[in-house]
C-alpha cells in the first residue's frame, strides 16, 4: 500500500515534535496504521532555521499555500495557530481534496462549522484531538468512546496557564501579579496573557467540548467567559478553609432550559479527584447517563503531548483514507445532518451556589439585614465565617457559602447587599460545583 504523503505549516516546537515524532517511531505508526506515512514538504516563515537535526531531507518553503497546493500531499497538517491564514489555508487544502489535521482550537471553535461543511462536501476528514487539552483523547473519548451515553455534563480544568498559578497561590501564598510573571518567565504564559488568564483559550476550548458532547454546532460567542485575575489570595485560603479548592473551569451542561457554556472560577470540594488536578496539568470530567462520571487527566499542553496528538489523528486518516466518506467517525460526533439547534442558557438563568466575601461594619445587625435580603430572595446560607477584626479596626470580613440558587435572584439580593450602609467596597462572588454523579 503506497505511504500517506503529509504536507506541514509550521514548524514551531509543536510541529518539529510532529516531524521528529513520525520519523522517529515511523515503524510502530506504520504498524498501526497500516501503510508508512512520512512529510514530503513542510513549510515555515523563518525558514532559514531548517528543520530539526534528523529531517533536513523534508523540503521546506516560506510559502504554506505552496503546500496545500501540493499535488503529492495527501494530509496537510496544520500547526501555526491563529485565525489567519490559518482558515484559509485549510479550506484551501479541503478544495484541493486533501485531509487535514490541525491543533487550531481558535480555527475550530470560530470557523469550525464552516470548515466542516467544507469536508463534508469534499469527502475529506478534517480531525483535531490536538485542540483541545493537549495530549488527552478527550475529543475522542467523548466522539466515540462514550458514544452510547447522553451526555449530561462536562467540566474541566483546559488551562494549563490559569491552573498553575492558582495552583501556586493556594500551595505558597503568592498573590496572582507575582505567579503570573514567573508562569511568563518559564514560558507558561504569553507576554499579553489575556488569553490565558481572561478565559478565552478555555472558552475556545469549552466550545468545541460543548458541540461533541450535545451535537450543538459551534458557538464561541455564546459562551459565557469569567478570568482568574480578581481571585485574590484571600480567597484561595477562606475557600480552603471551608473544605474547598478554586479552579478555572469550563463547565456545559445540557438541562430543560437548554445548554449551558461557561467558563470562570470554580469552588470545587477538595475531596473531588479534579480538585487535586495542580500545576500546568489538565483534566476533564464528563457526566454519561450510562457510565456515570470519568475523569480524563494529563499535559494539557506542551510540544511532545500535543504532537502525540497529532500524530494519533494522523494515524486516524490514514486508516480512514480508503473509507467511504458517509462511514467515517462523524467531525461533531454526531451524523451532520443531526446536529441540532438548542436554547443557549444565559449566564443569569444559571443555577448554582456561591461563595460571597464582602467587608462589613463590626457592629451588632449587620448580619441581620444581610441575611434578610438574602432571605426576601429565597437563598438559602450553607455557611458563614466571620474573620474577627484586628485590634482597632471597625471592619470585618464576612464569608458566606449560599446552597443552589439562580443566578439572576444572586444578583439582586447582592445589589441590595451593595447598597447598605454598613458595607464596604466591592462583594466577591465565585460559583460553586459540586460535581457529583446527580
Amino acid at each position: 500500500m503506497k505511504p500517506v504523503k503529509l504536507g506541514l505549516i509550521g514548524v514551531g516546537t509543536v510541529g518539529a515534535s510532529t516531524a521528529l515524532g513520525l520519523k522517529n517511531n515511523a515503524v510502530e505508526i506504520a504498524r498501526r496504521a497500516g501503510r508508512d506515512i512520512e512529510i514530503v514538504q513542510a513549510s515555515r516563515r523563518n525558514i532559514e532555521q531548517g528543520m530539526p537535526a534528523g529531517c533536513e531531507n523534508i523540503a521546506l518553503t516560506s510559502d504554506p499555500f505552496e503546500v496545500v497546493d501540493n499535488p503529492e500531499v495527501d494530509v496537510v497538517i496544520e500547526l501555526i495557530g491563529g485565525y489567519e491564514p490559518a482558515r484559509d489555508l485549510v479550506l484551501r487544502a479541503i478544495e484541493n481534496g486533501k485531509h487535514v489535521v490541525t491543533a487550531n482550537k481558535a480555527l475550530i471553535a470560530l470557523h469550525g462549522n464552516e470548515i466542516f461543511a467544507a469536508a463534508q462536501a469534499r469527502g475529506v476528514n478534517v480531525v483535531f484531538e490536538a485542540a483541545v487539552a493537549g495530549g488527552i483523547p478527550i475529543i475522542k473519548s467523548i466522539r466515540e468512546g462514550l458514544s452510547a451515553n447522553l451526555i449530561e455534563w462536562l467540566a474541566g480544568i483546559i488551562n494549563g496557564t490559569g491552573n498553575f498559578i492558582l495552583t501556586e497561590m493556594r500551595d505558597k501564598g503568592r498573590d496572582f501579579d507575582d505567579v503570573l510573571r514567573e508562569a511568563q518567565a518559564l514560558g507558561y504564559a504569553e507576554a499579553d496573557p489575556t488569553f490565558d488568564v481572561e478565559g478565552i483559550d478555555a472558552a475556545h476550548k469549552l466550545c468545541i467540548l460543548a458541540s461533541l458532547a450535545f451535537g450543538i454546532p459551534l458557538q464561541f460567542d455564546a459562551v459565557y467567559t469569567e478570568g482568574i485575575s480578581a481571585v485574590s489570595t484571600e480567597d484561595v485560603v477562606y475557600a480552603n478553609q471551608l473544605g474547598y479548592r478554586i479552579k478555572h473551569l469550563g463547565i456545559a451542561r445540557r438541562s430543560e432550559k437548554g445548554v449551558e457554556m461557561r467558563v470562570h472560577p470554580t469552588l470545587i470540594p477538595e475531596k473531588r479527584l479534579i480538585a487535586n488536578v495542580d500545576g500546568v496539568m489538565n483534566a476533564v470530567l464528563v457526566k454519561g447517563d450510562k457510565l456515570g462520571p470519568s475523569l480524563y487527566y494529563g499535559a494539557g499542553a506542551g510540544a511532545d503531548p500535543t504532537a502525540s496528538a497529532v500524530i494519533a489523528d494522523i494515524i486516524d486518516v490514514a486508516r480512514s483514507i480508503t473509507t467511504d466518506p458517509q462511514n467515517r467517525v462523524p467531525h461533531l460526533a454526531f451524523q451532520p445532518d443531526q446536529i441540532v439547534e438548542l436554547p443557549i442558557v444565559g449566564i443569569e438563568e444559571v443555577t448554582t451556589a456561591y461563595y460571597i466575601r464582602m467587608q462589613v461594619d463590626d457592629k451588632p445587625g449587620v448580619m441581620a439585614d444581610i441575611t434578610r435580603i438574602m432571605g426576601e430572595r429565597e437563598i438559602s446560607i450553607e455557611a458563614i465565617l466571620q474573620k474577627e477584626p484586628e485590634a482597632g479596626a471597625t471592619q470585618a470580613t464576612i464569608i458566606m457559602l449560599t446552597q443552589k440558587i439562580c443566578e439572576k435572584q444572586m444578583n439582586e439580593a447582592l445589589a441590595g447587599i451593595g447598597g447598605l450602609d454598613s458595607v464596604h467596597g466591592e462583594i466577591h462572588r465565585i460559583r460553586v460545583e459540586t460535581l457529583d454523579a446527580d
